[in-house]
């Protein structure tokens, strides 16, 4: 995106913007919340300023992430509650306690069903997880059991007792299907396009297609591509978006 900044001085961030960002692999959510923040503060000489995200995305996932300052911080409810759109891979053959690469690979799915499996089956085996779900979050996730983090919790070795959420899954359709070998056992790397309601877990979608397919699932690669009617090619790269705020100085 062009690096032209919608707003020019500390009246117009304060008014409030709603900054689309391709959030960077590895950074958390609130990485850049706080980057975004740190920068409008020492750039416009705030004090303070509201900034906040209409929807969490995973570290290990990258693509649409909206931000909200001042007065459009009230929007936040309503722009989280939009349709998403994910792209990405679900590696069937492997499963890991997080359902995706945050941790290790902790069993493997029986080579003979996995060789069987055709781009046919896991496409029709899609058709079970679309429609109204009720979905139960992972353990490595930022849901809260009488005020315990769950993945606080995990990497502790515990459990929380999480319930089943409604959610919706639009549309789920395998795009490619590449069979493969990893540690000398075989793996399959299926390509998702997935729409779907706020709050649904792509790293749980992985996980029960992975156990309806009897061969276990683990998401490898996210990319949210679409929140609303806003786009990843029209998303700020932070970077820059942090360089060009810097130039107002």
């Amino acid at each position: 995106m062009s690096n032209n900044l919608p707003f020019s001085s500390v009246d117009e961030v304060l008014e409030g913007q709603v900054l689309v960002f391709d959030k960077p692999l590895t950074w958390t959510s609130f990485d850049v919340v706080n980057k975004v923040r740190g920068t409008l503060k020492n750039v416009f000489k705030l004090r303070k300023i509201k900034v906040g995200h209409a929807g969490t995305l995973d570290p290990l996932a990258t693509g649409v992430l909206i931000l909200c300052t001042g007065k459009k911080t009230k929007t936040i409810d309503q722009l989280q509650a939009q349709e998403k759109t994910y792209t990405g891979t679900i590696r069937l053959g492997v499963t890991t306690p997080s359902f995706d690469s945050e941790t290790e690979i902790d069993s493997w799915g029986d080579p003979s069903l996995i060789k069987a499996l055709s781009n046919d089956d896991i496409s029709k085996m899609t058709n079970n997880f679309i429609g109204d779900l009720a979905q139960i979050p992972p353990q490595f996730s930022a849901k809260k059991v009488d005020g315990v983090v769950a993945y606080n919790a995990a990497r502790r070795g515990e459990k929380v007792n999480l319930k089943p959420k409604s959610v919706q899954v639009f549309s789920f359709e395998i795009t490619s299907f590449t069979p493969n070998h990893l540690s000398n056992h075989p793996i399959i790397d299926a390509q998702f396009l997935i729409k779907c309601s706020k709050g649904t877990y792509i790293r749980a979608l992985a996980r029960d297609l992975g156990k309806a397919l009897n061969v276990g699932g683990t998401l490898v690669e996210l990319r949210r591509t679409k929140s609303g009617n806003f786009t990843v090619e029209t998303a700020y790269d932070l970077q820059e978006f942090i360089s060009s705020v810097k130039s107002l100085a």
